[in-house]
């Protein structure tokens, strides 16, 4: 005999299996429901319970990923267009995919396919106490930070991030504010701009990052209230892991509920 919530789990799993196999039909709530034998209202508020997030919103994420797959798959014979990437996302038009992309990726369709194409982002490599670092900026601010075992895989990761951006091998002041912060000299935080490339839902748990007192600790927990998202948990973690500023944004002061290091992005020891 199977519990409630056994039950539940059963249901949730069957749901989003549909909607993962189905979203190129955009099924709706009152659909997805009906597959799973229960009222909209119910299973509205059980999968939201579940999944940390709504039906609506969960289909809306396997959408864009699909649309960002297409996006990225760019070669001589196969340029898919932002009406192809539309339609075969089961959006209406291209409308619709800008206002996906917006809302969720934070840039639009066009953007995102650009791959940062005419973007020049200056990089350096510098000694830090934590071991070398490599700093990355646009002439808007500080775009990634990482911590480096090897050059080589640490610029493969930057052009990664931004595969149409142009790049210069040059430290301007801006990096020389990173390092005298990476000395100690924590006054000079106020003076450093990001320019962050995320989700709308990473840039606000990015922010919320920030808000921590230095010397301070967060749980993941801490950070999903601060964004009014109290279930969200694991997505704020996986947010958290995202991070592509090392130190300054600080993802080394969110560690868990029992008081234990998360998997630190940059190695736990660090």
């Amino acid at each position: 005999m199977h519990s409630q919530s056994e039950t539940d789990f059963s249901r949730i799993a069957e749901a989003i299996h549909f909607i993962k196999n189905n979203f190129n039909t955009q099924p709706g709530l009152d659909e997805i429901a009906k597959h799973i034998n229960v009222s909209s209202s119910h299973f509205q508020k059980m999968f939201t319970e579940w999944a940390g997030v709504s039906p609506k919103k969960f289909t809306q994420y396997i959408t864009i990923s699909y649309a960002k797959k297409m996006l990225g798959n760019i070669s001589e014979n196969e340029t898919p267009t932002l009406f192809e990437t539309s339609i075969e996302t089961g959006l209406s038009g291209t409308g619709r995919l800008h206002d996906l992309f917006i809302n969720i990726e934070g840039m639009t369709p066009g953007e995102f396919k650009n791959g940062g194409e005419n973007l020049i982002i200056n990089y350096s490599f510098t000694p830090s106490i934590f071991g070398k670092i490599i700093v990355a900026s646009t002439q808007k601010g500080i775009c990634h930070i990482a911590f480096v075992e090897e050059e080589e895989a640490a610029l493969k990761n930057l052009y990664t991030s931004f595969p149409k951006a142009n790049f210069n091998n040059s430290s301007e002041q801006i990096h020389h504010q990173v390092k005298k912060i990476f000395a100690g000299n924590f006054t000079d935080f106020d003076k450093i701009k990001l320019h962050l490339k995320g989700t709308v839902f990473q840039l606000k748990v990015w922010e919320a990052l920030l808000k921590i007192p230095m010397g301070n600790l967060a749980t993941y927990g801490n950070i999903a209230h601060t964004i009014n998202n109290p279930k969200a948990a694991r997505a704020v973690g996986s947010a958290i892991g995202d991070n592509p500023v090392a130190f300054l944004i600080p993802c080394h002061r969110v560690i868990q509920a029992t008081g234990l290091f998360g998997q630190y992005m940059w190695v736990a020891k660090r």
